[in-house]
């Protein structure tokens, strides 16, 4: 990192010490560092992409058969596929989150952040609002992707602008949990292990690959209680504009909505749940716990 990075990097900005004024702040904070380390963006990228492709191509024509005999015939893999790598990128996106906290926790920044005047609820919520955005622009390239590659949005814009928003909602409990562990851990191989050791277990245990009612029930019941089911449940559902959620039955709704609701529910009840927990934990930090 360069001297000029670093000692932007190890600035407190000033803001007008109110809410919304730290949030901003700390939005725009996150966002220089992201663009100063692109790296992180690409790599986080670059691994849904791969997933896209050699899914698509290699496991298209054996999958395909699977997802006629799961959702019915005239559904392509791709189209099938697309909303699942959505979720991914943001489950990976989300995974950085806690090593930039960590980050700020080695090079001393993170100590200057709690002795300052800033609330520590608008230093998370103006971390977050920074990722979710970079997350926001991953997923619509993905899409666009998708698209590229044959993958029809039944929904249209508005149907990419609601799997954009579901991806958004499903990866506030994962950056949650990421700034979690890097507040509990204070150290980088941690909280990448610890975040990674969940991120393939959570994919392929879940409705991401393949419908549900083809897997084995041991893995259908996991997929029950797996935040990436109802992630991946609520995009499809969007993209193809039909109900395909099979983990809950809900007939309140009409078509998608039926998947959509409940889907987004139970992803912004974890969301605030495990958002609460970190937002505690920063707040309960002291600039002797991060020495």
């Amino acid at each position: 990192m360069s001297g000029e990075t670093q000692s932007a990097d190890h600035e407190i900005p000033r803001s007008s010490n109110t809410f919304a004024g730290d949030v901003w702040v700390n939005f725009k904070r996150w966002n220089l560092k992201a663009v100063r380390n692109p790296f992180v963006l690409v790599v986080s990228l670059a691994q849904p992409f791969i997933f896209l492709v050699l899914f698509t191509e290699v496991f298209g024509n054996v999958a395909g058969g699977a997802v006629s005999e799961g959702l019915g015939p005239g559904i392509d893999y791709t189209t099938f596929l697309v909303p699942a790598i959505a979720i991914q990128v943001a489950l990976a996106s989300a995974v950085t989150s806690g090593i930039g906290l960590v980050n700020d926790i080695e090079n001393g920044m993170f100590e200057k952040v709690l002795v300052s005047p800033m609330n520590r609820t608008a230093v998370f919520v103006g971390k977050t609002l920074a990722e979710v955005f970079r997350i926001a622009l991953q997923i619509a390239i993905i899409l666009g992707l998708g698209v590229l590659l044959g993958a029809e949005i039944t929904t249209g814009v508005v149907g990419a602008l609601g799997i954009i928003g579901v991806g958004i909602v499903f990866s506030f409990w994962f950056i949650a949990f990421s700034n979690t562990l890097a507040v509990l851990t204070r150290d980088q191989e941690s909280t990448i292990i610890g975040a990674n050791l969940l991120q393939f277990p959570l994919l392929f245990l879940s409705s991401a690959f393949l419908p549900l009612e083809v897997l084995p029930n041991w893995i259908q019941l996991f997929a029950r209680i797996n935040p990436v089911t109802y992630g991946v449940d609520a995009a499809r559902a969007i993209m193809l504009d039909e109900d395909v959620m099979t983990v809950l039955e809900v007939t309140a709704f009409d078509g998608a909505l039926d998947t959509i609701v409940p889907a987004v529910a139970v992803l912004a009840g974890l969301g605030v749940a495990f958002g609460g927990v970190a937002v505690y934990l920063l707040s309960r930090a002291s600039s002797s716990d991060v020495r």
